[in-house]
């Protein structure tokens, strides 16, 4: 096996642009430039040793394993604002396997109707008088992989344990699993199922082109039963921060997870949830590698991390104010030094160990004379 195993790695062996979607190949080629000379960069000299090298842009790709760790950091300094002193709950929706193919054919349908299932079935619950009688808020973040790359679309919420009352009062949850599951998954069936029959009525659903096959579908969807998972969470804000970051910026694999790569396979390691969280390996052929990932690519433009209820963005900072207000609670005000512009990177020297690497030059991006990314040892730069 080898260290330097990583998913660009894969990608400049198994890649084929044939057969693939505009989108697909995009993605790949972002991928396959990142971090190289296709990205330009800059020349970083050691103020100590004169050691220089080169220091190669990120694609910044939402599927690139490289370029998600200062997002995901990002992104929570951002949300730390928006937490409240409540219990939070982790609550996942997932879509029965047998629509796996409809998600391949229309996937903005597809995952549309379950954003929308998710939050009206929570909305729901939530204004029921029995239950918290109020507006509650949710967080969702769409995730469409298993832990051997397979196709598992579920939605990952994150849902704060109460609701804001019409008399401006906070209806705090006291369950562990804040509504009965069951219900809960009953009551998601039911919607995302009729949302489908709509969207086949409407003429959504246009590719799914054998007869009968719709209402057969729908009508042996309703006869299993949906899984939907809900467990309350840690309380404390930086704990809940971070678990929702991990979520929101977790992509089909990532480069610690793939052990090797040779000419014919890959070999990654997974979780195997049915065999009590093991830890096992899982040895793939190249093209099928590829073509597992390639299941996990959104179509663009698609947001695959949505606010609801008194966290959506048009009146969360309002409605976070009147829930702070009947708590009793002070509100969070941003950090100055967090809410300041990135400080200026620092680089450690590879030869004296130093932090002592600066910027001397930028580097142009070249264009690659092939699918992959270019493999030259000199490159001029701008100083």
């Amino acid at each position: 096996m080898t260290e330097t195993a990583t998913l660009q790695q894969a990608l400049a062996r198994f890649f084929n642009p044939a057969g693939l979607d505009r989108q697909r190949q995009r993605v790949c080629r972002h991928l396959l430039a990142c971090r190289t000379e296709a990205m330009g960069g800059t020349v970083l000299q050691c103020t100590d040793c004169d050691h220089t090298q080169p220091h190669y842009f990120g694609c910044r790709d939402r599927h690139c394993p490289q370029c998600q760790g200062r997002a995901m950091h990002q992104w929570a300094e951002r949300q730390q604002a928006n937490i409240l002193p409540v219990r939070y709950y982790h609550v996942v929706f997932t879509l029965p396997h047998s629509l796996n193919g409809w998600v391949q054919l229309h996937p903005e349908v597809i995952y549309r109707l379950l954003f929308q299932s998710a939050w009206h079935t929570l909305r729901s619950f939530g204004r029921d008088p029995k239950r918290l009688g109020g507006e509650m808020g949710m967080s969702a973040v769409l995730h469409t992989w298993g832990q051997n790359l397979s196709q598992h679309v579920h939605l990952h919420c994150l849902v704060p344990g109460g609701a804001l009352g019409d008399d401006g009062g906070w209806h705090g949850a006291r369950s562990h699993y804040l509504f009965p599951v069951r219900a809960l998954s009953r009551h998601f069936r039911g919607h995302l199922v009729s949302g489908l029959r709509q969207a086949a009525t409407a003429g959504e659903l246009h590719r799914v082109t054998r007869p009968g096959d719709v209402d057969d579908q729908l009508n042996a969807l309703m006869a299993t039963e949906w899984v939907v998972y809900s467990k309350d969470c840690l309380e404390h804000t930086d704990t809940v921060v971070r678990y929702l970051a991990r979520y929101t910026r977790r992509i089909a694999i990532s480069n610690a997870r793939i052990l090797a790569v040779d000419d014919r396979q890959v070999t990654l390691r997974y979780k195997d949830y049915r065999d009590c969280d093991r830890r096992k390996q899982l040895v793939l052929d190249g093209e099928e590698f590829v073509r597992r990932f390639l299941l996990h690519v959104l179509p663009k433009g698609l947001m695959r991390v949505r606010h609801y209820g008194f966290l959506a963005n048009r009146c969360r900072r309002r409605r976070l104010a009147q829930i702070r207000q009947a708590l009793a609670v002070a509100e969070v005000t941003p950090d100055a030094d967090s809410a300041a512009s990135d400080p200026e990177p620092t680089y450690t020297c590879p030869h004296c160990r130093q932090p002592t690497l600066r910027v001397i030059g930028t580097l142009a991006p070249r264009r690659p004379t092939c699918g992959r990314p270019p493999n030259h040892r000199e490159q001029r730069y701008r100083a």
